[in-house]
């Protein structure tokens, strides 16, 4: 599908006007050229320019701007306004540059695929940065300056082998791990079939077949001619076994995948995220598969996340690579001070992280009890020292290898496909920078950190807050209840709002993502202003329209054999169709009563009114499951 003598990738150290323009001569097959500015939604601009334009104009291209967009083409509400548009992009020098190719669009002359030069560009307003690439490049920036300062003035890390002073710069690596759903078009599986699929697990890390498999394949391979180093391409656990139909092709194909590639710096991990998610869907698409990103396509089975890896290192002076996280000993501690004030900071704060993690309804859809979702704030180290954990039910995960201490990180198992990965990594490290500097400052050695993250619910500690616990090794859900839960590691918001709203009941974690001014109050305020915005859209547009049609299309059905318990069985899914969606003399339905509480602004009861949809939909719907299954 994608030939090896295509251009795919052009480095940062071949962005210069004479070497940008020999090897753009030397592939015509390269015809446009594309500027991508990511706006605080996570939105990526995309355009077509032929390619003569930026041949013709190198140096201003290049150096100062590459076109203009305006506040109504990107999500900056509060930035930018339709009487103040105007927004430059200026070109990102120092991260790759791919080629996006169109499988269905090929050049006359030498037959290959026309392909679009994507240039990675930050988006600048009355001469402000104002994107979310910027807002990741600054807060490293920002905090590598601070890190390295406070290191250097404390003199020594507890559990670090060398010393603050060998070190020449902090280096910052993450990666992302990519979940899916692929189906058949317009096929569609029972969520019976694939919930129970997904309870004897008939699915996780089987075989792929058929158009399933090439596709996988061809994204690999793809993927690997971009220079990601793809590690791993699998089954996820949802799903069900596709079917042959008479002519020998895959019918009623419905399963969920992953792909996982190679850790980079975290500017270049969210831009690989990108460029994986577009080489993906065309794949699967000319193989006549659609695909999903969203974090919950199918209710009552898993949704798709998207495990974001984040780590800290430091080159020293004599060039060597060194792992801040991890300590001295991988045999006699966890992590490091430094590792452990990444751990501690993240999870101290991430009330305020969590609306940049989860910023849509869809995101809330996943993250419910069961199905590993991690809606509680905790971690878990492991059991000892030399057996690392695998504990799926928790927030942060800590990812270590005894004989490999690179390999130490966070993965923050919250955010899902559409998370906007460029801000949520700069809220990450802030975090982390909070409880690396209250951790150094505290002087306490690595055991007592340790005691400090596996602290009980009413023990003091010096960092982490009181009433609250951080670590757990057991089953979050099957050996907590849902109020020790809600005692112990805080009770997760249900929508969208409820979670906006932390911006507002933590001002003192607000100001630990602020501090460094690179993720500015300003933003945060966009960004809230935004999603509330899509929530209150994607409710009253989409999803009361889609309840609706549910409703209407259930019927009773009259047979031989109904009986009277049919006929009580019907009446109660009548009553719940009424009190959904009809409004009579005695009743206003739920979906009339969210409309109100938007149009009277009254945001907190509409976010009320949604859990109590969201739980009768779900009793409706396994209601009049049970009221078919009796039909005989």
């Amino acid at each position: 599908m994608y030939q090896k003598d295509l251009l795919y990738v052009i480095k940062p150290s071949q962005l210069t006007p004479d070497t940008l323009r020999a090897i753009l001569l030397q592939h015509p097959e390269v015809q446009f050229v594309s500027f991508m500015g990511i706006d605080f939604a996570g939105n990526d601009t995309d355009e077509k320019v032929p390619i003569s334009a930026l041949l013709d104009d190198m140096e201003t291209m290049l150096y100062e701007h590459t076109a203009q967009t305006d506040g109504s083409s990107v999500v900056l509400p509060g930035v930018a306004s339709l009487d103040d548009a105007r927004v430059d992009m200026v070109a990102d020098l120092s991260v790759n540059w791919f080629v996006d190719y169109n499988t269905e669009n090929f050049d006359a002359d030498n037959g290959k695929m026309i392909g679009t030069l994507r240039i990675p560009c930050f988006l600048k307003h009355n001469n402000e940065f104002v994107d979310s690439r910027y807002i990741l490049k600054s807060t490293l920036d920002y905090v590598g300056k601070e890190l390295l300062a406070e290191m250097k003035k404390e003199g020594s890390v507890p559990g670090l082998a060398c010393d603050p002073k060998e070190i020449e710069e902090i280096v910052f690596t993450s990666a992302t791990e990519l979940e899916f759903w692929t189906k058949t078009p317009r096929e569609n599986v029972s969520t019976t079939d694939l919930s129970s699929s997904q309870v004897m697990q008939e699915q996780y890390w089987q075989r792929t077949r058929g158009n399933v498999r090439t596709s996988l394949e061809q994204a690999v391979q793809t993927l690997n001619l971009y220079g990601l180093n793809p590690e791993m391409g699998h089954k996820e656990v949802g799903g069900v076994r596709g079917q042959l139909d008479e002519n020998g092709n895959m019918t009623h194909v419905n399963e969920q995948l992953e792909i996982d590639w190679r850790f980079s710096t975290p500017l270049q991990a969210a831009d690989n995220e990108i460029l994986v998610r577009s080489v993906v869907k065309e794949i699967f698409r000319s193989n006549g598969l659609e695909v999903s990103f969203q974090a919950k396509p199918i209710f009552g089975v898993a949704g798709s996340g998207e495990h974001t890896h984040v780590g800290i290192a430091a080159r020293l002076k004599d060039g060597k690579i060194i792992n801040l996280m991890s300590p001295a000993d991988m045999k006699k501690d966890f992590l490091s001070a430094v590792g452990y004030g990444v751990l501690m900071g993240i999870l101290k704060n991430y009330e305020v992280v969590n609306p940049i993690v989860s910023a849509t309804t869809d995101a809330f859809n996943r993250l419910r009890p069961g199905f590993e979702a991690p809606i509680c704030i905790v971690t878990s180290l492991g059991r000892s020292y030399d057996v690392p954990t695998r504990n799926r039910t928790i927030l942060a995960g800590l990812i270590r290898d005894v004989d490999n201490p690179k390999a130490t990180r966070i993965e923050m198992r919250a955010p899902n496909p559409f998370t906007n990965t460029y801000m949520v990594t700069a809220a990450f490290y802030l975090s982390a920078l909070d409880g690396i500097v209250a951790v150094l400052r505290s002087g306490k050695d690595t055991k007592a950190l340790e005691k400090e993250i596996s602290k009980k619910p009413g023990e003091e500690g010096f960092y982490l807050e009181k009433d609250r616990a951080y670590r757990a090794e057991d089953n979050v859900f099957e050996d907590y209840t849902e109020d020790e839960r809600n005692k112990y590691f805080g009770k997760p918001p249900a929508t969208v709002w409820e979670n906006m709203k932390a911006f507002d009941a933590y001002p003192e974690k607000v100001e630990v993502l602020t501090r460094g001014n690179t993720l500015k109050k300003l933003y945060l305020e966009s960004f809230k202003e935004g999603a509330l915005i899509r929530w209150q859209t994607e409710l009253l547009q989409h999803l009361i329209p889609n309840d609706r049609n549910k409703v209407k299309a259930m019927k009773p059905v009259k047979t031989a054999s109904s009986t009277a318990w049919d006929d009580g069985l019907w009446q109660r899914v009548e009553d719940l169709r009424v009190e959904i969606a009809k409004d009579t003399d005695t009743n206003t339905s739920l979906f009339s009563q969210i409309k109100k509480a938007f149009a009277d602004g009254d945001f907190d009861k509409a976010s009320n009114l949604q859990v109590q949809l969201n739980r009768k939909m779900e009793e409706l719907e396994a209601l009049y499951t049970d009221y078919l299954d009796n039909m005989i």
